[in-house]
């Protein structure tokens, strides 16, 4: 029966310093490689490349991150046909096929945010009319549009706002369709055409006043269609966007200088409103124009005075209606100055 000899354990004892003069080298060629193994298959530098022309893409480029993820997304899958059919490399496989999924979904995902945005026919029109040319991006208006407002509607004679009846504090439209009639006490103030606020001088006069009423009646002149905000989230989603809080305090500003205008002239057209949208600051350009106008319209200067004279007399009229719009609406003459 053989016996095996179990050597006794060696101990090191504590103060024991290693020879290292005497310690046995490792030859290199066990780390170091000698004879370079051949080149690998044509897909595995192919993927490569993809990872390389990804990674160089300019950052200036409008869609350089869909490039990014697409090349590397590619240069994964052909890192999985590498391994699986010329390396036979189960766990170059398995990270390849990790990196894939991960770079699939970002393509998927920034794909999808640059998708066309489809704006509703109805809403088409005041996109491209007032927040198209102050660089509102759609899917933004979109937004704005599709959460917290809807579409309502008023028949010919039907009532929007009732002077010293209806609150000022529930909502804020703009009309998407029809004409608008605004009265105070009975006297006709001005129309309200489609790509207008309804109540934008409520809403800039009430902003930090709660529980007021209107001060004018808005009347549906047509079959009117109009889009609806509820104040209360509209200030709520405003707060959260800086830029549309800016793009929202110009346009207010810009209708309400608009309905002042609008005094001047109570037959205004739709048509001549787009004019006006385009001029800068017409209120302060009033009474130079009339006098101009007045003046250019004979070559007989005594003719032209009295028409001078005269448009004095309308102007002073005009001031009044001006006043009885202030009134109505609430709007003090510093806050007439600023908008204009």
């Amino acid at each position: 029966m053989n016996t095996t000899v179990m050597s006794p354990l060696t101990v090191t004892p504590l103060g024991f310093i290693p020879d290292f003069k005497n310690a046995t080298l490792v030859p290199l060629n066990e780390t170091s490689c000698e004879n370079w193994k051949e080149i690998h298959h044509l897909v595995f530098h192919v993927a490569n490349t993809c990872f390389a022309v990804g990674l160089v893409i300019p950052t200036t480029l409008n869609f350089h991150m869909i490039f990014l993820r697409g090349l590397l997304t590619i240069g994964c899958a052909l890192f999985i046909i590498w391994a699986t059919l010329y390396r036979c490399a189960l766990d170059i496989m398995i990270w390849n096929s990790v990196f894939l999924v991960v770079n699939l979904l970002h393509f998927v995902y920034l794909v999808y945010k640059r998708r066309p945005i489809k704006i509703e026919k109805e809403l088409s029109s005041l996109y491209k009319r007032m927040f198209e040319p102050l660089h509102v991006p759609p899917e933004l208006f979109q937004r704005l549009t599709g959460q917290f407002c809807n579409i309502q509607t008023l028949k010919t004679g039907q009532a929007y706002a009732a002077e010293d009846k209806t609150s000022v504090d529930d909502r804020l439209s703009i009309l998407l369709k029809g004409k608008m009639k605004v009265s105070y006490r009975g006297h006709f103030l001005h129309n309200i055409y489609p790509c207008a606020f309804i109540d934008s001088p409520e809403f800039r006069s009430t902003q930090m006043n709660r529980g007021e009423k209107f001060q004018v009646t808005i009347i549906a002149d047509d079959n009117c269609k109009f889009l609806c905000w509820s104040r209360e989230r509209l200030t709520f989603f405003l707060e959260s966007e800086p830029f549309l809080y800016e793009i929202f305090k110009y346009l207010i500003g810009k209708d309400i200088t608009n309905k002042l205008y609008s005094l001047n002239d109570p037959t205004l057209n739709d048509k001549a409103s787009k004019k006006i949208d385009r001029q800068p600051s017409l209120c302060s350009q009033l009474s130079v124009m009339q006098m101009r106008n007045s003046m250019a319209s004979t070559s007989d200067s005594e003719d032209g005075l009295q028409m001078f004279l005269r448009g004095t007399s309308s102007a002073s009229s005009l001031r009044n209606n001006q006043q009885e719009f202030y009134n109505a609406y609430g709007v003090s003459r510093l806050q007439h100055d600023v908008f204009c």
